[in-house]
């Protein structure tokens, strides 16, 4: 038996099996996930066969019982009606529009998102909202972008509505609503051949500005058309029209892209899926659902040991949910539940996996890019709730049921599929099972997925230490996050949508995380390495990795600000190794990192950044002692003196990633530094930032963009004066005056 402290410190050897599966299937290792109805089980409401997919239900005859019997419920089918007839009367998509990039839906000024409506620009209004609340003009001839962003969403919940209205015909048994969603169908197969060669539009795509779009759209007529299948609009003829004018030059199309594991392969697959069950084609199904890059595949493969997504974004985890969760209801709908089970238990172990890493203000870490701007993502995810009805959970009966007395929230699924019918194994489950119980967090390593997290005392810190594939990596390996006693000390962004410049520029750069950086950048553009998790130790409070390809040696491509100003180290294509530990001392976190060069005679200029959710307070502001926390005199004695610098200053001979910081200041020290930052609460902490075997260094300090815009923090750039073959940094953030 492996004694209990030496369990707690082994690595499993994912890392290498990571790479040796690469090898044989270009970027998607292979991520054994044995039993996995079985994992988080007490979580879940298992059903009587022992499966935790539960198969929906549609009852719409008891659907108009319940309606005729509860005002609340006829008032809320009255809505959908009036709702579905101003839709009908009002919207129409044109053959003329070309759908755009949603994420060219955001301002120009400050990358912001848009906000939507089913106003027409140029012809219904002149302006469009941003969520920062500025209005920018736009028409489909001024501002072509935005519009044709506002077109794909358009098109977007065009698809949504009409599913919508077909659910109106199958309440009322109205005919004309059939007739219109099969009128939007035959609209959308005559016109197919029209769009595909957009100005803006991407190859491989139709109806959307890309294949992910194409998906989604494509996922919703499908819907709608299940919906309709039977109705006498929708006859033989129609039905044949729309799949070989619609569906099946969809089905093909989207074969001709994304031939790899990856997030919009995965929402091809299910759209493809979709298409097979409604039509019952058995090549089709297993086109989509076999092969090397089928379904099975997309998730055998896209998700890791640990259940989460392989690209590492949470933004991305819950864009696997949204993918799928309608396509297992869809099959079980349609009686075909069975042949996606397995896939099914593994996307609902996803869903769950987030639990595990919340932080006390409900948060979960933000690895990766998301391309979302509307804030950090929390758990549990609203997808516990929107899916009980197949994947009963005690918390997402608990969440469907509060969402519902809180908004007055209701739906088709619940009205056609009450949660008091989701019964468990042996009868038991349904309301009387529903729980607002939390599991608890505590240490893990993560190494199939390259996180590890330590809970210890007051402390709760996430690591991310490496990458999986390049796919919607950042320059962010080694980057951490905090809180202390439930206050976030520090955290990851995020990043705006695509089509802003700053994602380019900063959100997915060294200089937003908290990573060491050489001549100003982190990790260098677009290489990726998984790492090597050093030890892991919940007991002690350690965690160490290492980046022995930070830089890999001879890649010379050249930086995104061009050659002109790169330095040395970026034209040799000098290669670097980093190394990183994390250790909780009682209630002190001590962050050491080293870095260093591979070829001799070679030197740069190092630095390390640091943000934190804080303001700094003015030097010597505390007195030796306070609340009892005992000081080391580091703000008396290692106080910088800040004095102002211009931008100009900032960024020259950096890249332009340090021109989005503010009201930057600069202090010239030695050996080592200490601020005060006050966080929420009152809480005060001192940071230290020392250079083992001394030196001189500048430590810049400013504001820095956080999220959502125009959302601040503070950040810290440390960063050595004279260039070195090697450096080594240790940061130590320490209480000293407890919050309210």
């Amino acid at each position: 038996m492996i004694p209990a402290r030496l369990a707690r410190i082994l690595i499993l050897p994912l890392a290498a099996s990571a790479v040796a599966g690469a090898a044989t299937f270009p970027g998607t290792p292979d991520f054994p996930k044995p039993a996995p109805e079985k994992a988080f089980a007490d979580l879940k409401i298992l059903q009587p066969d022992g499966s935790s997919y539960r198969t929906p239900r549609e009852d719409w005859e008891g659907a108009r019982r319940r309606a005729a019997a509860d005002p609340a419920w006829k008032k809320w089918t009255d809505a959908q009606r009036t709702a579905a007839d101003a839709w009908m009367a009002r919207n129409r998509d044109r053959a003329g529009w070309e759908a755009g990039w949603n994420h060219e839906f955001i301002s120009p000024t400050d990358g912001a998102w848009l906000v939507w409506t089913q106003d027409v620009p140029g012809e219904d209004t002149a302006f469009v909202k941003s969520r920062s609340g500025e209005k920018i003009a736009v028409s489909e001839n001024g501002t072509p972008a935005i519009f044709r962003a506002w077109v794909g969403a358009f098109r977007k919940q065009h698809a949504l509505e009409m599913g919508k209205i077909a659910s109106v015909y199958q309440f009322t048994g109205d005919n004309r609503y059939a007739e219109w969603v099969c009128a939007q169908l035959d609209f959308y197969a005559a016109n197919y051949g029209s769009w595909g060669g957009g100005a803006a539009q991407r190859k491989d795509s139709h109806l959307g500005y890309q294949s992910l779009d194409d998906a989604i759209i494509v996922s919703r007529l499908v819907e709608a058309a299940r919906l309709v299948f039977d109705s006498p609009a929708a006859t033989p003829a129609r039905r044949r029209e729309w799949f070989g004018k619609l569906f099946k030059p969809e089905v093909e199309l989207l074969n001709r892209s994304r031939q790899l594991i990856h997030n919009i392969a995965l929402w091809q697959r299910a759209t493809q899926v979709k298409v097979a069950l409604l039509y019952r084609d058995e090549t089709l199904l297993e086109q989509a659902m076999g092969g090397r890059f089928g379904l099975r595949e997309q998730i055998r493969r896209g998700v890791t040991s640990d259940y989460l997504w392989f690209e590492q974004s949470m933004g991305y985890n819950d864009f696997i949910i949204m993918a799928t969760a309608p396509l297992f209801t869809f099959a079980g709908l349609t009686g075909q539940a069975g042949r996606i089970r397995e896939e099914a238990a593994i996307v609902q172990n996803l869903m769950l996996a987030p639990l595990l890493l919340r932080f006390p203000d409900g948060t979960i870490p933000n690895p990766a890019d998301n391309g979302d701007s509307g804030g950090r993502p929390r758990a549990p995810s609203g997808w516990l709730a929107r899916a009980c009805r197949i994947w009963p959970t005690p918390l997402g009966l608990a969440l469907a049921a509060k969402s519902g007395e809180r908004s007055g929230e209701r739906s088709w699924e619940s009205l056609l599929d009450p949660p008091e019918n989701f019964a468990g194994a042996g009868g038991v489950g349904g309301i009387e099972k529903a729980s607002d119980a939390l599991p608890p967090v505590v240490s893990r390593n993560m190494e199939s997925t390259r996180f590890a997290l330590l809970k210890k005392g007051r402390w709760q810190v996430f690591f991310h230490y490496g990458q999986i594939v390049e796919s919607h990596r950042q320059s962010e390996a080694l980057n951490w996050s905090a809180s202390f006693d439930g206050v976030d000390i520090s955290h990851d962004p995020g990043n705006v949508g695509y089509g802003a410049q700053s994602t380019k520029w900063y959100y997915r750069r060294g200089l937003n995380h908290n990573v060491p950086l050489i001549d100003g950048e982190g990790q260098r553009e677009r290489a990726w390495s998984p790492g090597e998790l050093v030890r892991f130790d919940a007991e002690a409070g350690v965690m160490e990795a290492a980046q022995p390809f930070y830089w890999p040696s001879g890649d010379t491509r050249m930086p995104p600000w061009g050659w002109e100003t790169a330095p040395e180290s970026l034209r040799s294509g000098t290669g670097a190794k980093a190394s990183r530990s994390l250790r909780i001392e009682g209630d002190a976190l001590v962050e050491e990192t080293g870095i260093a060069l591979a070829a001799a005679g070679v030197t740069a200029r190092f630095g390390l950044a640091l943000h934190l959710q804080g303001k700094v307070l003015p030097a010597q502001t505390l007195p030796a002692q306070t609340n009892g926390a005992q000081t080391d005199g580091a703000q008396t004695n290692g106080a910088p003196a800040f004095r102002a610098v211009s931008e100009a200053e900032f960024v020259n001979g950096r890249p332009k990633t340090f021109s989005y910081w503010r009201d930057v200041r600069a202090a010239s020290c030695r050996d080592r530094a200490a601020v005060d930052v006050q966080f929420a609460s009152g809480l005060v902490m001192r940071v230290e930032f020392a250079v083992p075997g001394g030196g001189a260094f500048t430590l810049y300090q400013g504001s820095s963009p956080d999220l959502p815009p125009p959302a601040r923090r503070a950040g810290f750039y440390l960063e050595l004066d004279e260039p070195r073959p090697e450096a080594k940094f240790v940061t130590t953030i320490r209480p000293v005056r407890a919050g309210d």
